[in-house]
């Protein structure tokens, strides 16, 4: 192939026009947003202005965003066991999570290892609620302060959990839910309100905008989390440091373009991805589908297997074909490891190191997705005749 074709859109979006727009423009505003001169006033009002559309594309209140440097960022600093909410000044003194969690949930932030429990999922990628609501229920007679952490959506397979059922749960067993919105914010409803969540977890490069900047946003301003680090007093104390202006910025002009964009996103790639996961059985019906069984998924988002198909000799077959996809989170290093939500799930390791995640977006063609289609079958074809001859 002659062009390149980008279909990892869950480990980052190409950045859009829009953002990288609003950067350019960030880059000759010379103020420091602390400072109270004019040109430290000019770069106030970008944040600010940022601020305001970031809460929009999830319906908070813009004073309730506090931006980070990225969804990692912005996990840990919402697990803490020092969270409080008005007159509930109660430790936190456990953290409940998925066993399908991003591992900056599942490294529990600042939780120690013992104060963490890890919840079980069903084999449709989803968290077992049952068990989350008997867990919850003994803090609740107790008395005990206790914070749980869900996905909105998940960034391998794609799944979209009850997350308000969860938050029900969680709130009449008298408990705080953060949600880490990363994979689900501009490509499904995400509003903070709706799904109950008490914190939420975004972050710009999923949408369209820059890498290294995210937010941590409350659902009212009566929330605290302590500040990882402390310094000038910025982000009303919460996060110590000037501000990425510049970053903000674009992360502004992004979700000011996402939520304009949100109901054809799913309209139109949810098609592609129906279309593309038939196809994948046409080439070879041994093909598995995780998490299709789910009740939601997300629009443009496969992760797939065909056995014996190896997803480390895939994925450089593919980016030698010019396709770049991924075997799952890009948070590894650049590792084709196992993937720990397979595992959760119940997939055994031998399929699950042939699972191969391909992501879609908003500029992604049929006609892409029909030439990774055809790349693949001769792939699989090759491999399906290299096992004959070994056989033979």
């Amino acid at each position: 192939m002659s062009a390149r074709v980008y279909l990892d859109w869950n480990a980052t979006a190409p950045l859009g026009e829009d953002a990288r727009a609003a950067m350019l423009a960030a880059m000759d505003v010379a103020g420091n947003p602390s400072s109270v001169h004019g040109e430290g006033r000019s770069a106030r009002k970008l944040v600010e202005n940022a601020r305001e559309t970031v809460a929009a594309l999830v319906g908070a209140q813009a004073r309730n965003v506090i931006f980070t440097s990225g969804g990692t960022e912005a996990n840990v600093l919402a697990l803490t066991p020092h969270v409080t909410d008005g007159k509930d000044t109660r430790t936190r003194e456990t953290l409940l999570c998925s066993a399908l969690e991003h591992p900056s949930v599942g490294l529990a932030g600042r939780f120690n290892a013992s104060q963490v429990v890890t919840l079980a999922c069903q084999p449709s990628g989803k968290a077992d609620l049952a068990e989350l609501e008997a867990r919850v229920s003994e803090y609740g007679k107790s008395g005990a302060g206790f914070l749980v952490s869900l996905m909105h959506a998940n960034n391998e397979t794609g799944v979209v959990p009850p997350v308000a059922e969860a938050a029900a749960i969680v709130h009449a067993a008298g408990g705080l839910l953060h949600v880490d919105a990363v994979q689900s914010a501009g490509k499904i409803p995400c509003d903070i309100g709706a799904l109950g969540a008490d914190l939420l977890t975004i972050t710009a490069h999923k949408i369209g905008g820059p890498k290294g900047v995210g937010a941590l946003i409350k659902a009212r301003e009566s929330l605290t989390v302590n500040a990882i680090f402390n310094g000038g007093g910025q982000e009303r104390g919460t996060r110590g440091g000037t501000e990425n202006v510049t970053g903000i910025a674009g992360f502004g002009a992004a979700a000011v373009a996402a939520r304009a964009n949100l109901a054809s996103y799913g309209q139109n790639l949810a098609g592609l991805r129906d279309y593309f996961e038939a196809s994948l059985r046409a080439i070879d019906e041994r093909t598995v589908v995780f998490g299709e069984s789910a009740d939601a998924r997300l629009p443009n988002t496969s992760l797939f297997a065909v056995p014996g198909v190896k997803a480390e000799t895939a994925l450089i077959a593919m980016d030698l074909a010019g396709f770049a996809v991924s075997s799952g989170s890009a948070c590894s290093s650049g590792k084709v490891s196992a993937s720990h939500v397979l595992k959760a799930m119940g997939v055994s390791d031998e399929l699950g190191a042939c699972a191969i995640r391909l992501s879609t977006g908003p500029t992604t063609t049929r006609a892409e997705i029909e030439s990774f289609l055809a790349a693949w079958s001769r792939h699989v074809a090759t491999l399906s005749k290299e096992r004959r001859g070994i056989a033979a």
